[in-house]
């Protein structure tokens, strides 16, 4: 479905440039869920940024290739791309707060991708979203959809944007360290709806983290990223159970019950 082939990305001003992401390549299936590790500042957002297409031309140079289901994402014209953005590929961000429009009515801002890619009537596109809500398990969709963002809890304005990013159906939804800023209990209700989402609707996830019990429970394979490189990959067994790099086993043994094991 995803194949990464020695994706470089450059930030620029006047004075420098900065290379942040030096040339990796990886792929993934359809359906799976990988895992993107790394402290910050290793080049995890970046990466997923440039396969989302959000990384602006005046700031950032992309090199190498990006494809999705054998198209090169970094070939399109933008009309193209926002084709399938949204439609076929999905972001889901750290913070909501900063996402959402906090002028705009969460039913609104969910019914978004519906009025850049269909030509649903008002009646429908409600209905959709609706829909949507009650999918990603919002109790009361009718009330949500018509409050404001700041009127919502973390883990509810969470759930608004998966409804969002969910609603076209996309077969690979990004996720950007979704859970971080959520407590414990809310954390792991959010894991377990991405893991429902993965299991009934065979979405792909590339899920963003630096946090390593997040992607044991959650991800089918890791891929362990530092300073713009790939360090390791590996099946997320294979990685918490015989770390190769000594990199890998210092992010591992900063785990609570782990430091004994990989120390």
């Amino acid at each position: 479905m995803l194949r990464v082939e020695n994706l470089s990305i450059r930030f620029h001003d006047q004075a420098e440039v900065e290379e942040a992401v030096h040339g990796i390549s990886f792929s993934m299936a359809p359906g799976e869920i990988l895992g993107l590790v790394g402290e910050s500042g290793s080049g995890k957002t970046v990466t997923a940024l440039a396969i989302a297409g959000l990384l602006g031309q005046r700031d950032a140079l992309v090199g190498g290739r990006i494809f999705f289901h054998g198209v090169d994402l970094l070939t399109l014209q933008p009309a193209e791309l926002r084709q399938i953005q949204g439609r076929r590929i999905g972001m889901v961000f750290q913070e909501p707060q900063t996402s959402l429009n906090p002028l705009m009515k969460v039913g609104r801002q969910v019914e978004e991708a519906l009025r850049i890619h269909t030509g649903q009537t008002a009646r429908e596109r409600r209905e959709a979203a609706l829909a949507a809500l009650g999918a990603v398990e919002i109790a009361d969709p009718e009330r949500v959809y018509a409050q404001y963002p700041h009127e919502l809890s973390g883990g509810m304005r969470q759930r608004a944007m998966l409804a969002a990013a969910m609603l076209l159906g996309p077969e690979l939804l990004i996720c950007d360290e979704p859970t971080t800023a959520l407590d414990v209990t809310t954390q792991a209700q959010i894991l377990a709806l991405l893991e429902k989402m993965n299991r009934d609707l065979g979405v792909g996830m590339l899920f963003i983290s630096h946090d390593l019990g997040v992607v044991r429970r959650l991800c089918h394979r890791a891929i362990v990223m530092r300073d713009g490189y790939i360090v390791e990959e590996g099946t997320v067994e294979s990685l918490f159970s015989a770390p190769q790099t000594a990199y890998t086993r210092q992010l591992l043994a900063s785990l609570p019950g782990r430091r004994r094991r990989c120390g």
